[in-house]
C-alpha cells in the first residue's frame, strides 16, 4: 500500500531564525524599489498572498508578473546567503531522524506542501540536509495556488493518491484546516507559534509537541 507524507517546511522541519524575513525584505525591495517596512501575516499563508498583502501595506498594487519577479529574486537571495541561513537557522529537533525513518517504511513517499515557492523550498531543505528523501515533483508550492487547501489537493493529484492514503504534518491552524478540507489525516506539530491546544482546536487528528519521538511519529503516519 502506497502512502504519501506531506511535510510543511517552516517551523515544522526548519527554523530560519529571522533570515527568511530578511531575505523577503531584500527581494521585496529589489522588485518594488521600496524598503519593506512591514510584512503581512505569514503563518500558514502562501508566498504570493504574503507578497500581495505586504505590497498593499506599502500602498502598492501588484500583479502576477510582480510576484514572479519577487519569487525569482527571493530564490536568488537564498542562494547568495545560504551560508548565513545555515549558520543562523537550524533543522528542528527530530526532523532528520523522522525523514530517515519514514524513508525506510515500505510504500511511503515523502514530499512538501509549502507556501514557499519550490526553489526556496528546495534551498531550505538542502541547506539543512533534509532534502534527500523528498519527492519534489509530487509536492505543491506557493507558485501553484494562493490557498493552502488547493495546494494539498494539487499534491494528492500529483502523487496519484487518495486522501485516505495521505498524512499531512504542519505547525499552523491554517495548515491543519487545509488538510482537513481535503479529508487528509493531519498531525499538528507544535514547534511554531501555535500551541498544542490551538492545533487541536483547529481539528488536527493528533498533535505532537515536536518531532523527537521518531517511533511514535512513524506509527502515527501509518494511522496507528
Amino acid at each position: 500500500m502506497r502512502r504519501i507524507v506531506l511535510w510543511d517546511i517552516d517551523h515544522t522541519l526548519v527554523d530560519t531564525r529571522g533570515v527568511g524575513r530578511e531575505l523577503s525584505g531584500l527581494a521585496f525591495e529589489r522588485v518594488t524599489g521600496r524598503r519593506m517596512e512591514r510584512q503581512a501575516r505569514i503563518d500558514g499563508i502562501t508566498e504570493p498572498v504574503i507578497f500581495r498583502e505586504t505590497a498593499k501595506l506599502h500602498g502598492l498594487e501588484t500583479g502576477r508578473g510582480d510576484f514572479e519577479r519577487f519569487a525569482e529574486a527571493l530564490a536568488e537571495a537564498h542562494v547568495q546567503r545560504a551560508a548565513e541561513l545555515r549558520e543562523r537557522g537550524h533543522a528542528l529537533p527530530g526532523a532528520a531522524a523522522a525523514l530517515d525513518a519514514l524513508a525506510e517504511v515500505d510504500g511511503v513517499e515523502q514530499t512538501v506542501v509549502s507556501g514557499n515557492v519550490r526553489a526556496v523550498s528546495e534551498i531550505k531543505l538542502q541547506t539543512f540536509g533534509l532534502d534527500r528523501h523528498i519527492r519534489w515533483e509530487m509536492g505543491a508550492y506557493g507558485e501553484d495556488a494562493d490557498e493552502r487547501p488547493e495546494l494539498v489537493r494539487i499534491a494528492l493529484e500529483r502523487a496519484g493518491l487518495a486522501a485516505a492514503e495521505a498524512v499531512l504534518l504542519d505547525d499552523t491552524p491554517a495548515g491543519v484546516e487545509a488538510g482537513l478540507a481535503n479529508r487528509v489525516r493531519v498531525i499538528g506539530v507544535a514547534t511554531g507559534r501555535s500551541s498544542e491546544a490551538e492545533l487541536s482546536a483547529a481539528g488536527a487528528n493528533v498533535v505532537l509537541p515536536d518531532l523527537t519521538d521518531t517511533d511514535l511519529l512513524v506509527r502515527l503516519t501509518q494511522g496507528s
